[in-house]
């Protein structure tokens, strides 16, 4: 991936941070924590992306990269190690190659020598960030000649170093396809050549490669040459005249194979995460040459104790590289695309798609409060509201229930006229329903009457209205009565109690009637000349037990002689009265002892 790519996947989660904290319903202090860690995380993945870029490409020079094709190249490149990979480029095993890329361009694909299996890594890692449009091209060649392994404990070192260092490119995400190819000495004579692959011209033998594989894991040998791919039984089928030098060459090839089977595939089957993958085909190809030939090699040693016979080979001199496999390339899928961009891009959707659903979960639940909250001040206003009590406390109650509703109608009028904020939006908001049920509950209130309090009493002077002993009216008590009328007409449906009282002159019991019978007296007139009904009375008659002065002197007896009355607040007491109706029983008609 190129530094530009790594820096804006770390520019674009530090925009899509600042969306989700502008949508979380955080406090102007949260929010700025959060936008300056937001912004310290960007500036950490722009210089990790740096440095990472710096590290990878330090792996090849600037020269080192001119071997390479251009960053158009769509054919498959090929990082070609091991022992025998020298051959494939004509450059001797200990030649001095350093700062240099060796590079063997083929019309099929490109082939990059790795010297050493400890550079794998880095040599790929180097690669991508030349060339990230590789990704999907690169694989990983090993090239094992069993004539040039003379101890078979060295062989196992190098391939059990082969599965580590591809442990290592699996760990930075990247996974190369593994070929295993080998190359076996001719062992004919110059008279057995025929229909083998080899040609005699001009007096050297020119190869034309024959390449069997086996692929996929498949157990039976595929022969690919000249474009072609056929089995070996078509292919030996084809030259009729050549059929028994195929079949000798068929007997050569499984033999080789069975080698590998038996000395490399067990390297590659194991199980557990540092194993490496099954690779993709197993070639062997028979050349007339191959580099540095051990004695005594590994292969002489495994045929030997098969057959008993010691191998022997054609020593034919061709001269240039060992030939490359370009037939079986054609198993590695063609790549037009830009791969590091379309991963980018992937891993830029996912980090969106994430985002959205942080932000999308927040506005929903924070909508949800909102029409909770509503819903609950609505609720506890109606149930205020509708209570029959009229006390003090309940009108408190009912005014800050009503405060609540007014702050809520506020907030949702500034929610329809400028916009929700963030947090409700993203086509969440719901509460524009409730905004109109606001509305209504405070149009419906009606605010509370006087308050509900008995009024002082009215003392009206026996002596003005009644005879000594007597509770038949005066005829000069009318103005008094007319003047206490008024007052109670100013407050209708009030219960109106009637209170008797007298000095503590006489017997209990006497001064006990007299006091009821002179309110029933008041109440009567009242009744009578204002058309109130009965049922807004209530008499009482308490004697001489409640004095309101000294009982001892003639001025404290005549304070103690009257009629209270006094307005009491009390709802229904009133309302049993139909139109047309006549008198109804009085509320209360009580006596204290």
């Amino acid at each position: 991936m190129t530094l530009k790519l790594m820096r804006a996947l770390a520019l674009w989660p530090g925009c899509l941070a600042l969306m989700v904290i502008s949508v979380l319903p955080l406090s102007l202090v949260a929010q700025a924590v959060a936008v300056f860690g937001a912004v310290i995380l960007v500036a950490v993945g722009w210089l990790l992306a740096g440095r990472r870029s710096a590290r990878v490409g330090g792996s090849l020079s600037l020269d080192e990269f001119r071997a390479l094709p251009g960053s158009e190249h769509r054919l498959p490149v090929v990082l070609v190690c091991g022992e025998g990979a020298a051959g494939l480029f004509a450059v001797e095993a200990d030649a001095d190659i350093a700062g240099q890329t060796v590079v063997r361009k083929t019309a099929s694909g490109c082939y990059v020598w790795v010297p050493s299996l400890e550079r794998l890594p880095g040599v790929a890692a180097a690669l991508l960030a030349a060339r990230p449009q590789w990704r999907a091209q690169i694989s990983v060649m090993f090239v094992i000649n069993p004539s040039q392994h003379a101890d078979s404990s060295e062989l196992d070192g190098q391939l059990r170093a082969l599965t580590h260092q591809l442990f290592v490119v699996r760990q930075r995400a990247l996974v190369l396809p593994l070929w295993v190819m080998s190359y076996q000495h001719m062992s004919q004579g110059p008279g057995d050549v025929r229909g083998t692959g080899f040609s005699r011209k001009e007096g050297v033998l020119r190869t034309e490669p024959v390449w069997f594989s086996w692929e996929n894991g498949e157990p039976s040998a595929r022969v690919r040459s000249n474009g072609t791919c056929v089995s070996v039984e078509d292919w030996q089928r084809q030259d009729a005249a050549a059929l028994t030098d195929r079949m000798q060459l068929a007997v050569q090839m499984n033999a080789h194979a069975a080698w590998l089977v038996q000395y490399v595939a067990p390297h590659f089957t194991g199980i557990g995460r540092h194993r490496a993958p099954s690779p993709v085909a197993y070639a062997i190809c028979q050349v007339a040459r191959l580099p540095d030939p051990m004695p005594g090699s590994v292969w002489q040693h495994w045929v030997q104790v098969k057959t008993a016979l010691v191998p022997t080979r054609l020593a034919i001199d061709t001269g240039g590289a060992l030939p490359a496999p370009d037939p079986l390339l054609e198993l590695l899928p063609r790549h037009t695309g830009n791969s590091a961009a379309r991963r980018a891009t992937v891993i830029g959707i996912w980090l969106t798609v994430f985002a959205a659903v942080v932000a999308v979960s927040s506005s929903a639940r924070q909508n949800t409060l909102l029409i909770r909250q509503v819903g609950d001040d609505l609720r506890r206003y109606a149930s205020i509201n509708q209570t029959a009590r009229q006390d003090q406390q309940a009108v408190a109650r009912r005014e800050a229930a009503l405060t609540v509703l007014h702050d809520d109608a506020r907030r949702l009028d500034d929610y329809y006229r400028y916009g929700e904020p963030w947090s409700l939006g993203l086509g969440l908001y719901r509460a524009e329903q409730l905004r109109t049920t606001v509305w209504h509950a405070i149009g419906r209130y009606r605010p509370p009457t006087d308050t509900a309090q008995a009024s002082g009493p009215v003392r009206l002077d026996t002596l003005s209205l009644f005879n000594t002993g007597s509770a038949e009216l005066k005829a000069e008590s009318t103005q008094v009565l007319i003047n206490a009328l008024v007052g109670i007409k100013a407050r209708p449906g009030w219960l109106i109690v009637v209170t008797g009282h007298t000095d503590a002159t006489g017997s209990a019991e006497q001064n006990l009637r007299l006091s009821r019978d002179r309110a029933a007296s008041v109440r009567d007139w009242m009744q009578r000349m204002g058309g109130i009904p009965g049922s807004c009375f209530a008499v009482q008659g308490y004697g001489a037990s409640q004095p309101i002065a000294s009982n001892d002197t003639e001025q404290g007896r005549r304070a103690n002689r009257r009629v209270d009355i006094r307005l009491v607040p009390e709802e229904g007491a009133c309302g049993s009265l139909s139109a047309g109706a006549g008198p109804a029983t009085p509320v209360a008609f009580r006596g204290t002892r």
